[in-house]
């Protein structure tokens, strides 16, 4: 993994502390994995998946109780990103302020990198 020592490669905000911790505890997962897939009129769409079991590549951040694998080939694209939780009239949501995005589409579900 892309790292600095003694800093976490991506943080959780106290709400999506929360609310990962919630998704954990009413279901049989042990954790998200957050990756990153091809998609979206950008080129990049993040993905959230429960996990039942650990894949040894997985870079696994345990936060406040919150606990969130980084699949392996989304690791460089991730290093850095907060990802927080909001709740809006509309929506709720995970939302990820992350430094190596260079654009994102008009409707927010995709995105393209910086050159890596």
């Amino acid at each position: 993994m892309f790292s600095i020592p003694n800093k976490p490669p991506i943080s959780l905000t106290p709400r999506a502390v929360s609310h990962i911790k919630a998704l954990i505890d009413n279901s049989e997962a042990l954790a998200l994995r957050v990756g990153v897939k091809k998609g979206g009129c950008a080129g990049m769409e993040y993905t959230i998946e429960y996990v039942k079991e650990f894949d040894k590549n997985d870079e696994i951040i345990e936060q406040d109780g919150a606990r969130v694998l980084i699949a392996p080939m989304a690791q460089m694209f991730l290093f850095g990103t907060e990802i927080d939780y909001e709740t809006s009239l509309l929506e709720s949501t995970f939302k990820f302020n992350n430094p190596n995005v260079s654009e994102a589409c008009g409707c927010g579900e995709s995105i393209k990198f910086n050159d890596i």
